[in-house]
């Protein structure tokens, strides 16, 4: 069990405040701090504190002990990896449209551009490495995201009721066939417009739908009113962009504090504004699809995405006691979630289902594999079974070996709140 030491990484989209408030550093920042990268990346990977203040890089330490700190079971099932990134994630302003390749895929695509010769590093390149990378995340304040096609009858309904008549063609083509295969059609056309009939088309959405606010008498002004709000702040910020119309497909998603939301291989999403706790599979493969300056690769785009309609995909959680555990489809990573209450506890064992322990109460970890502990509020003592304790408080992070076993944590300030990332392999005392 050790401390560790994580990078952040500085985009435009992030915020000046939010996790410098979540570490205790002085605010605003001199630059936007977009996220915190908790695991063993290859591009930025985090550190192991030594008592005495030494740093260690995980990634190394991984290369050098990996039976030690993944676990015999580990080392065979991801080759000696990491499998799992956890991330803090603020974003003051909205991140790109995009999707994520499945396993197949990512293995083809990196070893067609590897082949090609384009360099890793090459802005062009839409493959990093060669893994999947699922992505669950959750909220620590209210999150706004686009996330999975929406319903074609309900987006006909939208579409129509904004009565723009360059898009009318567009929209019988989704009326007459409102399934995968219309929606398909319908993204395909919209992405590989001219940038001439962009800035044509683009504008125009956004005088209708600023008069489908307006309006009053038709049942869609109200219905859809976030989502005809969420076009038209992405049409100031990206004029001319095929995204914003692309977003009016999508499902419009709020989450509450303690929600998440699971985006598997090929789900198109944008992360628009909050703070969460992200965690995916060790990978950097993005393709994106708009709202953005970066590369755009339509093609392999449209080649990998998903466009089966349907709710978003909100997570699904189960609870033992104080420890609640969002489920995902990804056998790279699971997700669970520690709280305290600020009332006093018994100083035993939590078990109440679905409820906050109270201060003063023990909660016993996920065991066995490795794990990265995350405290998000308050101050908690972490115990291994070995007897090594550490105490962390909010914003701090630690790294549980494979051989840290029997590990129970008790809140020494609350209300508090711990994040564990794992395997999906693992359940409490597996």
């Amino acid at each position: 069990m050790e401390l560790l030491d994580n990078p952040i990484r500085r985009y435009a989209w992030g915020s000046r405040t939010a996790i410098a408030e979540l570490q205790g550093r002085p605010v605003p920042t001199a630059h936007p701090e977009a996220e915190v990268w908790l695991g063993a990346h290859p591009g930025d990977p985090s550190y192991l504190v030594d008592a005495d203040g030494g740093r260690r890089s995980l990634i190394d330490e991984l290369r050098g002990d990996p039976a030690t700190l993944l676990g015999g079971e580990n080392v065979k099932r991801w080759s000696g990896r990491l499998p799992f990134l956890l991330k803090v994630l603020a974003a003051d302003e909205p991140l790109s449209l995009q999707s994520h390749p499945s396993a197949a895929q990512a293995v083809a695509g990196f070893a067609r551009e590897q082949a090609a010769g384009i360099p890793l590093d090459d802005p062009g390149r839409s493959y990093k490495d060669d893994s999947h990378k699922p992505e669950m995340i959750c909220a620590l304040t209210e999150f706004h995201a686009l996330a999975g096609f929406r319903a074609p009858d309900d987006t006909v309904r939208l579409l129509r009721a904004l009565e723009v008549a360059d898009l009318d063609a567009h929209v019988e083509l989704l009326a007459r066939q409102p399934d995968v295969d219309g929606l398909r059609a319908l993204l395909s056309t919209w992405i590989t417009l001219p940038q001439q009939t962009l800035d044509r088309l683009v504008p125009a959405v956004q005088e209708a739908c600023v008069r489908l606010l307006q309006r009053h008498d038709v049942p869609e002004s109200a219905e859809f009113q976030d989502e005809v709000r969420t076009a038209l702040e992405l049409a100031e910020r990206y004029p001319g962009d095929a995204g914003v119309l692309a977003s009016l497909l999508l499902n419009r998603v709020t989450l509450a504090p303690g929600q998440a939301i699971y985006q598997a291989s090929g789900v198109l999403h944008a992360y628009l504004s909050g703070v969460g706790v992200e965690l995916m599979a060790n990978s950097d493969n993005v393709l994106r699809g708009g709202l953005t300056p970066k590369h755009v690769d339509v093609p392999e785009l449209l080649r990998v995405l998903d466009f089966q309609p349907g709710p978003a995909p909100i997570a699904q959680t189960t609870s033992d006691g104080a420890l609640t555990c969002y489920e995902s489809m990804a056998e790279e990573f699971r997700l669970w979630r520690l709280d305290w209450s600020g009332e006093g506890g018994a100083g035993g064992t939590a078990s109440a289902p679905g409820e906050a322990a109270g201060a003063g109460d023990i909660i016993s970890l996920p065991t066995e594999g490795p794990r990265i502990v995350l405290c998000t509020e308050g101050r908690v003592t972490v115990s291994a079974g070995s007897g090594r304790s550490l105490t962390i408080s909010r914003g701090e992070s630690l790294w549980l070996n494979a051989s840290d076993t029997g590990v129970q944590a008790c809140s020494s300030q609350a209300p508090a709140q711990l994040f564990v990332a794992t395997d999906g392999l693992r359940g409490v005392g597996s």
